[in-house]
């Protein structure tokens, strides 16, 4: 239908809007109101230019001025011709994945050149055309918009651009995506390109939120490692009352957030073909805004960014873009095998080690690089394991969940060259010299039937968790057959083939846990985590790769040392724990394993103390990750873990606490004071984990701002078996309860209804 004051080039086609709604797209003249709580967006469609005039959070303006709204640079394929693939044997590139090209990589630093195209008869782009759609009007037809309001769920706007009759690129449309939500202050945004004219088109430099967010101060709430960016970051007006949540859904090094909020692909890493016929969706973007007071704690400051972090924000991500680790078992503690022993296993080993897991009270164990022939695939060692199914079975009959270690590379006389030798890479990655398998392609037919495999796996061996490793993508793909035209393209194809066979692998087995590392979501040392990997994976190994105090003489290089250098070796363990964990919280914390607490005793050093200290650390998300050489645990040291891990089992069985971080209002992580941070449910019952470091006073008044003030709350240390009374929810929250430490001492606090 037809809405009063819109310019006849303007189509909005809307449905029945609801009587009440806190999400609103209103047209009025040539500009559109999107509304969504406190956050209001105005888009100006002015002469044919789609622009943003206005982004306010509470009444605040957010924009430093008018934003270009999208930005892509067009170009054509000279001869108009199809990329052609590259054939075995065309190229004598090699890569490989050892140690010193890794090595390599981290010191000279990412190198486009790497990209450089290999083929006979290479693609030739002319006639590049770099566009914005503030200034675009001479180019493309009056845009047109369309309305839906459906019943449940976002509201959604469309408009559409199409490149004029006269232009090089007739045939090609352009159609912004937004949606608005109800219950949030957010704006979630897609671009969609189309191609219906005859030529052959690449698109690169494609920036989906190009907007200029005013002096605010930014702050990342994911990590960034290895060229990869924070998929979350947060920019704050001065004062820190109103601001924005910057969040990517592109995944791994591919995301790109500016320092001025602008949301959009990483400019030396991608690039897309569009053939005639075909068509581009991006991933999508969103911003969610933010306000309130600053509040000052008796430890702290409670800010407003802080609360919606841990409560709106993270309740979103959970109803609106997906988190695979809701819907996946619960696996955990769980140890592994890598950290001392690396690919140094057998079935002999494997019994005794997971016996002694079973004692301390894990429930899952990991058998890491090893188990396979030649470290590769999926076919057993027959050497090492020569009955696996009855090392398997024995492992499971100890009550621990097994896992196994895979990777992506294959050797030439795998089942999967035999059965699918057009899934390799090209040019060919190896594993490394010395390990001479064969990278296979995600953006391939390859990825189906590696999923296939794993599910075989897991019905012959009762394989309920798969930690999946070594990069593979990074390094590009030109094959034929496979889905990439160019060797940039394929980054991103890639990426979204190892999403989607991750996916799923959760669609059709969804008692399996499924892991990725970060060195194959792109490189090692790897990326962090990021929301587009927590859509498809139920875990995510987060870098780097420490297990500190787990191998002396690998850490110490033979150097003989005594227990108290490794009994500070272990805490400084916990400590880089924490950071790791606080760096991502931005994120749910319950589906990242990061690597790992060390179950290693030397010469007493592993004392209870230190071995509460890694529980508490790593209930920062949940205890997912032991390992070292467990052969040193004491009979004190194994029924010292299962009281801790029977206690950890029984709140996560009554309160959901692996589910749960809050971090407001309290003091920042340390390893000179204090710090602490809850794990408590909606009725503020569950865990407070409270850690000091080397100082501080021996006592502080511990406020937990996470609570109900009207409830009444029974506290009880279970570290130190303390009886610390009934409080009101009030007092907790503005006196706080007094607890006493040693310094390197923990508490873990079981709060109660009272």
């Amino acid at each position: 239908m037809r809405v009063p004051g819109i310019p006849t080039r303007v189509l909005l086609l809307l449905l029945v809007l609801p009587a009440v709604a806190r999400a609103q797209i209103t047209p009025s003249g040539d500009r559109i109101l999107l509304k969504a709580g406190s956050m209001e967006r105005v888009l100006s469609l002015r002469g044919g230019n789609i622009s943003t005039l206005s982004f306010s959070v509470a009444g605040e303006e957010m924009l430093a001025s008018p934003a270009r709204e999208l930005s892509v640079t067009v170009a054509r394929e000279e001869s108009n011709q199809a990329p052609r693939p590259l054939l075995p044997g065309e190229t004598a590139e090699k890569n490989d994945f050892s140690s010193a090209n890794r090595s390599r990589w981290r010191s000279e630093g990412f190198d486009p050149s790497r990209y450089d195209d290999p083929r006979p008869q290479a693609p030739r782009w002319a006639d590049a055309e770099p566009l914005e759609t503030r200034a675009w009007a001479t180019l493309v037809e009056p845009p047109s918009a369309a309305i839906t309001r459906p019943a449940a769920g976002p509201a959604g706007l469309t408009l559409t651009a199409a490149f004029r009759k006269e232009s090089l690129f007739h045939g090609l449309s352009v159609e912004l995506a937004y949606e608005v939500f109800e219950d949030y202050p957010v704006i979630r945004k897609s671009v969609r390109f189309r191609n219906r004219g005859p030529l052959w088109l690449r698109l690169d430099r494609l920036v989906i939120e190009d907007l200029q967010l005013s002096a605010l101060t930014r702050k990342p709430l994911a990590a960034a490692l290895f060229g990869a960016q924070p998929s979350v970051a947060a920019f704050e007006k001065p004062g820190s009352t109103t601001g924005l949540i910057a969040a990517s859904e592109i995944p791994s090094a591919l995301r790109s957030i500016s320092d001025q909020g602008a949301m959009g692909y990483t400019p030396a890493l991608f690039e897309w073909v569009l053939g005639p016929g075909e068509e581009f969706l991006s991933e999508p973007v969103f911003y969610f805004g933010f306000h309130g007071p600053v509040q000052t704690t008796v430890s702290s400051v409670s800010t407003p960014l802080d609360r919606a972090v841990e409560g709106p924000y993270m309740e979103f991500l959970h109803r609106h873009i997906g988190i695979a680790a809701a819907r996946a078992p619960m696996h955990g503690p769980q140890w592994m095998t890598w950290a001392y022993f690396y690919d140094r296993i057998d079935d002999r080993l494997v019994r005794q080690l997971a016996g002694i897991a079973a004692r301390a009270g894990f429930t899952e164990m990991l058998l890491d690089d090893g188990w396979q022939k030649d470290r590769l695939g999926t076919e057993v060692d027959t050497d090492k394991f020569p009955d696996f199914s009855a090392t398997a079975a024995w492992i499971r009959s100890q009550g621990l969940a097994l896992g196994l270690w895979v990777s992506c590379f294959r050797d030439r006389d795998s089942p999967d060259m035999r059965d699918m030798p057009e899934g390799r890479i090209l040019p060919e990655l190896i594993r490394s010299p010395k390990l001479p398998g064969l990278a296979m392609s995600f953006a391939s037919p390859w990825r189906d039937y590696y999923t296939r495999d794993l599910l075989s796996v897991a019905g012959r061996f009762g394989v309920r968790y798969f930690k999946q490793d070594f990069t593979n993508i990074m390094y590009g793909d030109l094959a034929a057959g496979h889905e990439s035209r160019t060797r940039k393209e394929s980054l991103l194809r890639g990426l979204r083939g190892l999403l989607a066979a991750q996916a799923r692998l959760r669609q059709t087995a969804p008692e399996i846990v499924n892991e990725l590392t970060h060195e194959i979501y792109w490189g090692t040392p790897g990326v962090p985590a990021d929301l587009a990997v927590l859509k498809s994976t139920a875990r995510f190994h987060i870098p780097p790769n420490e297990c500190i105090g787990s191998d002396l003489a690998r850490e110490f290089r033979g150097r003989a040392i005594g227990p108290e250098e490794h009994a500070e070796a272990l805490r400084r363990g916990c400590w880089l724990a924490r950071q790791r964990f606080y760096s991502h919280r931005g994120l749910p914390l319950y589906p990242l394993e990061f690597y790992a607490a060390a179950t290693c005793s030397h010469q007493g050093s592993l004392t209870a103390a230190i071995q509460d200290r890694q529980v508490a650390s790593w209930l920062m998300g949940s205890p997912a990750c032991f390992s070292g050489d467990s052969r040193t645990l004491s009979e004190e040291h194994i029924a010292h873990y299962r009281r801790r891990f029977e206690e950890v089992r029984r709140l996560q069985e009554t309160y959901d606490i692996f589910r749960h971080f809050q971090f407001s209002g309290v003091p920042e992580p340390t390893d000179a004071d204090w710090h602490w941070w809850g794990k408590l449910d909606e009725k503020g019952c569950g865990a407070v984990v409270i850690v000091r470091g080397s100082g501080g006073p021996p006592g502080r008044q511990v406020n937990i701002p996470w609570v109900r003030s009207g409830s009444r709350y029974r506290l009880k240390g279970l570290f130190s078996g303390k009886d610390y009374g009934i409080r009101t929810g009030r007092q907790l929250q503005e006196k706080g309860l007094p607890v006493e430490l040693v310094a390197y001492g923990q508490e873990l606090l079981e709060i109660a209804p009272g």
